[in-house]
């Protein structure tokens, strides 16, 4: 048999406590189990490391020595163990508008902690989690989650109405949201942030065209199919020359979500960077 870990770890609890009762509950392990373990350990060294009597325990010289390798070596696997752990890179799923300013600062305190983040730009972000394909998503669509994923709110943000520039809103000036609930909707079915249920009273007949995307959706809007609404961020992010984003001061707001797999518990990395996040 080779001499492993679980025969290091074991060995330092014994010494350390003085007690084999002790370090079992310590190890979380049975006493039996744990005697088992230092027998072997004393095999595989040809050695005895303790002196055990009724009355007394002690080590022996070559128990000392060894107890001085074993702390140190542990010490050393722990630490380059959580080094690699916190240098992890980790994945971030986006769909469109990745907030900049947010996440620039927390790319900064992430990898100022030695990690490393990834950024994918993805259709449909959930899904890619579900997968496994990414470790956290970035989210703006208020939907109804699975339940091994949990979701963080990390910002508000302002919509803004987007038109087609040959659209006579394109000119239009102190709009209310409720004065373009009658015009036809462009729905991003999977990551937009505005359906017809964005509005108190959906119309019945309102004319509705969907899309799957922000790319395709941005599109349409351009090509006057509908009008459409979006984070005020759109304005720098996303700028066409066939769009025009107008104010509506008393629009919705829409919220921007981290979202990541919990069970199984996220790994070190993806904690941690929700953290700093």
């Amino acid at each position: 048999m080779d001499l492993e870990l679980r025969h290091l770890r074991s060995y330092v609890a014994v010494a350390e406590e003085r007690n084999y009762t002790r370090a079992a509950q310590r190890l979380h392990m049975t006493q039996p189990s744990l005697t088992r373990t230092i027998q072997q350990l004393e095999r595989i060294l040809d050695c005895r490391l303790i002196e055990r009597t009724s009355r007394r325990f002690d080590l022996t010289d070559e128990g000392e020595q060894f107890l001085i390798a074993a702390r140190r070596t542990i010490a050393d696997l722990d630490s380059a163990v959580a080094d690699l752990q916190l240098r992890s890179a980790v994945s971030v799923g986006f769909s469109w508008l990745l907030p900049d300013a947010w996440f620039a600062a927390a790319r900064t305190r992430f990898e100022a902690l030695g990690g490393h983040v990834e950024i994918h730009r993805i259709d449909d972000p959930i899904a890619a989690l579900l997968s496994g394909s990414i470790d956290i998503a970035l989210y703006r669509k208020d939907i109804r989650l699975p339940a091994q994923l949990a979701t963080r709110a990390i910002a508000v943000e302002r919509r803004v109405l987007a038109v087609s520039a040959r659209s006579p809103l394109a000119r239009a000036r102190h709009l209310r949201w409720g004065d373009v609930a009658r015009y036809p909707l462009v729905v991003n079915t999977i990551t937009g942030t505005t359906d017809e249920t964005s509005w108190a009273a959906p119309r019945p007949d309102r004319p509705i065209v969907t899309c799957t995307n922000f790319d395709e959706w941005i599109e349409l809007i351009a090509a006057d199919r509908g009008i459409g609404a979006v984070p005020e961020l759109a304005r720098s992010r996303a700028p066409h020359p066939g769009v025009v984003y107008v104010e509506v001061p008393d629009a919705p707001a829409s919220h921007v979500h981290l979202v990541w797999r919990s069970t199984p518990a996220p790994a070190r990395s993806v904690q941690r960077f929700l953290d700093v996040a």
